[in-house]
């Protein structure tokens, strides 16, 4: 009886090693290959390689002048976005945030895409954005006619003008025109 319960016993070890064996020679999956079937694309293509950080770009911005422009890939989440047409964002980048404008007009993101993760090509750069045009983002965002009329001076933004973008997809992203296409 002893040697039936050890012969049971090795036949288990040597079946649970076999099994175990066969789950470590499983294919890996390329971090890349989840990243693409994960985003959907926008505007120009580009690599998701090389990719900062937004707190990283928040920092390169501390540093820049009115002026100064830097190319960069940008990884963080938007914040904010036109309701209208999606045609700009808002993405934190450490304490701030920075206004995303698409590279002449020729894309917008989800307007529904408030929270999702996205990643950025193009240039990075602080300008000064004048009244009105602080007043017409303020419009596009859903703010109030009082919350629009305190706004009085001009300011020193921190701009990103992207030429393209990937954002995490999801069910029924609301996009205005038919630039957008599907990886």
């Amino acid at each position: 009886m002893k040697q039936f319960i050890s012969g049971i016993f090795a036949l288990l070890v040597v079946i649970g090693c076999k099994e175990q064996k066969q789950e470590e020679e499983m294919p890996a999956v390329n971090d890349e290959q989840v990243q693409e079937m994960a985003y959907m694309d926008y505007g120009a293509k580009f690599s998701n390689s090389d990719v900062l950080d937004a707190t990283e770009l928040g920092t390169m911005y501390s540093t820049m002048k009115v002026g100064d422009t830097t190319s960069v890939k940008v990884k963080g989440t938007i914040a904010d976005v036109c309701v209208k047409k999606g045609c700009w964002i808002k993405m934190p980048v450490g304490a701030a945030s920075a206004t995303v404008k698409f590279k002449d007009y020729g894309f917008f993101l989800p307007k529904n895409g408030k929270g999702k993760e996205v990643i950025l090509s193009g240039k990075a750069f602080k300008d000064i954005t004048p009244v009105d045009e602080l007043r017409h983002y303020a419009e596009d965002a859903g703010k109030s006619k009082e919350e629009i009329e305190a706004i009085t001076e001009e300011e020193v933004t921190l701009s990103f003008i992207a030429d393209g973008a990937l954002v995490e997809k999801f069910d029924n992203p609301d996009v205005e025109g038919a630039s957008k296409t599907e990886e």
